[in-house]
């Protein structure tokens, strides 16, 4: 009864892994932890809907050396407890978090598997974490592929000595080398009988001794039952994020003569669904073909090529393609990356993306630019919709393709929630949880960097010699059908001591002819402190909705805990100063500025 959730800020998306992340910023993960918490585990883990939440991997592992998988963390633990550690607090400290999986790569030189400091000391004293710690599939291996120890015994040794609980993918570490390891002296039995009764706790908790089975029934009824695809309906249309809209080039009109509906991804159902999906889905998947002749009427002709695969160099079919394309009144481009894990003919159509697929370029693969570029050369009206775990540094596209959709993996029904958005039945909504950069060397991209970074972007030498530094699209970005304008920003109190609240409070209209949903992101930066601080942090967000020519009043509430950083001695508090407050639309279009002070 355990639900595996990941955990882990998604900072470098070359690891293929990183698709299961949620975002790059610390604020906004802490949110969503909690939120992943209560709802997995409820506030009765007893309960028949009610699983462990099972956080993955602590106490990171995304921003790897060089984006590998396994990869040492090289990071300070000064950057570990700014940034990482937070969404883990988040999760366990405040929302009771019973489920841990140890990380793969080594921390502080230390694997984590072995690592007493980090599972132990971190994750059980300080956090006060009470549930079971987990091996990683093939985890205790780390330990000898790092050179720690050289057998499986031994790394059992180290392992459950450091607090790792269990072992899910029946490593001999503990099977019967740690039975020696216990009747030569080696291991105490104390430390086996702890990691038996935290387990048995847990089962306790969970009931399953009471009711050890699941019933099939209610799962068979339930789960693909139409609340649960309307659900996931919703969920892909407001994951989709519309990147760019020149001229109004969507909605598209539903009564167009001729569509062409081209690329790789058009019709390819599994790279709609994430890392880990089944094998073999029971249930209809909805692709973005069949969600676009849905939408349009019988009149419409819809013509689908392929064009080309997501890698390789056959271009044999962009004749097809462009002869499509030139006939029709718009091409709708589909290109994006390969699932990995989830049944693929690896050998005929080889994974770009998901767990131990990790890429060098953030550049579309094989020759899926050649065709956009083939089919926008046609002259006809072109859009172009990603699906993809990763961002995508789509240089040339976004210069010169008008309309681009960002629709991840949009998940089941996901070509309904696509062609939603294009034809407009949808207003895009979604916003950018993490920084899309103009090319690889830029990474790290995130938003919140420090002021030496903004010092080489904003001044004199504007970033690198052969492109800009700043990303192709930032942090909290995203296009609606309608236009939204903010105004009077107040703070209340404008001047707080240390362990006080202020409110912050501004306005939004929607100045267009469309209902649409806005988030408000809120951002500060203390402008002085005895550390250096990103230039902004996220602070605080809300959704609303609003009719055309709509206002509402929007307030978000900011706390000692939001204002607090990491002194020299590595203790967290609120140091007394002036912090710039911005409120906007995102982390690069911030119209509302002003002032809080914070005195002693």
């Amino acid at each position: 009864m355990l639900s595996t959730l990941v955990l882990e800020l998604d900072r470098d998306p070359r690891m293929g892994r990183n698709e299961e992340a949620y975002t790059e910023d610390p604020y906004l993960y802490s949110r969503i932890a909690e939120n992943i918490v209560h709802a997995t585990q409820g506030s009765n883990i007893a309960a028949a809907d009610k699983v462990v939440a099972v956080l993955t991997d602590f106490p990171t592992q995304s921003e790897p050396a060089s984006g590998l998988e396994r990869g040492a963390i090289e990071l300070s633990e000064r950057a570990l407890r700014e940034n990482f550690l937070l969404p883990w607090s988040a999760a366990i400290t405040k929302a009771g978090g019973l489920g841990v999986m140890a990380g793969y790569p080594e921390v502080e030189d230390v694997p984590a598997h072995a690592s007493e400091k980090w599972m132990n000391g971190v994750l059980r004293q300080e956090l006060g974490f009470q549930g079971v710690v987990e091996s990683e599939g093939g985890g205790f291996g780390t330990l000898i592929y790092e050179d720690i120890v050289r057998t499986q015994k031994e790394a059992g040794a180290l392992a459950l000595k450091a607090g790792v609980d269990l072992n899910i993918t029946y490593e001999p570490a503990y099977m019967g080398p740690l039975i020696e390891n216990v009747e030569e002296g080696r291991v105490p039995v104390a430390l086996v009988d702890r990691a038996v009764r935290r387990v048995l706790e847990l089962k306790f908790r969970l009931g399953l001794f009471e009711n050890p089975y699941v019933d099939v029934d209610h799962a068979i009824r339930t789960i693909h039952s139409q609340p649960y695809q309307d659900l996931a309906l919703r969920a892909g249309r407001e994951g989709i994020v519309l990147l760019k809209n020149e001229r109004n080039a969507l909605p598209l009109r539903k009564n167009l003569k001729s569509i062409a509906v081209i690329g790789p991804d058009a019709d390819n159902l599994m790279n709609q669904l994430g890392d880990y999906s089944p094998k073999k889905i029971p249930q209809h998947v909805v692709s973005i073909l069949e969600g676009i002749k849905a939408k349009t009427n019988h009149e419409t002709k819809v013509v689908a090529v392929r064009g080309c695969g997501i890698l390789g160099d056959d271009k044999s079919g962009f004749a097809e393609a462009t002869r499509a394309a030139k006939s029709a009144d718009v091409a709708i481009v589909v290109v994006g990356e390969n699932q990995g894990q989830n049944g693929l003919d690896e050998k005929k159509d080889p994974p770009t993306d998901g767990e131990g697929h990790d890429v060098a370029s953030l550049d579309l693969t094989g020759v899926q630019e050649d065709l956009v570029r083939a089919v926008y050369e046609t002259g006809t009206p072109t859009v172009v919709v990603l699906v993809n775990g990763r961002p995508l540094s789509t240089r040339w596209i976004a210069a010169h393709v008008p309309a681009i959709v960002e629709a991840w993996r949009p998940g089941e029904r996901g070509g309904a929630a696509v062609a939603d958005v294009l034809f407009g039945d949808y207003n895009p909504s979604g916003r950018l949880a993490i920084t899309i950069p103009r090319h690889v060397g830029q990474l790290p991209a995130y938003y919140n960097y420090k002021p030496a970074k903004a010092y080489w972007i904003r001044g004199e030498k504007r970033g690198y010699a052969d492109m800009p530094a700043t990303p192709l699209y930032p942090f909290g970005y995203g296009l609606s059908y309608t236009e939204y304008e903010y105004s009077n920003l107040r703070i209340d109190a404008p001047r707080i001591h240390t362990e006080g609240t202020a409110r912050v409070s501004v306005q939004v209209k929607n100045t267009g002819d469309r209902s649409g949903t806005e988030t408000v992101q809120l951002y500060i930066h203390e402008t002085t402190g005895p550390v250096a601080t990103p230039v902004k942090q996220l602070r605080g967000f809300e959704r609303v909705e609003l009719k055309p020519g709509e206002t509402k009043n929007v307030t978000l509430t900011l706390t000692g805990e939001d204002l607090q950083l990491l002194d020299l001695d590595m203790h967290w508090r609120v140091i007394p100063g002036e912090f710039e407050i911005m409120v906007g639309k995102s982390s690069e279009d911030l119209p509302l500025k002003g002032v809080l002070t914070v005195v002693p």
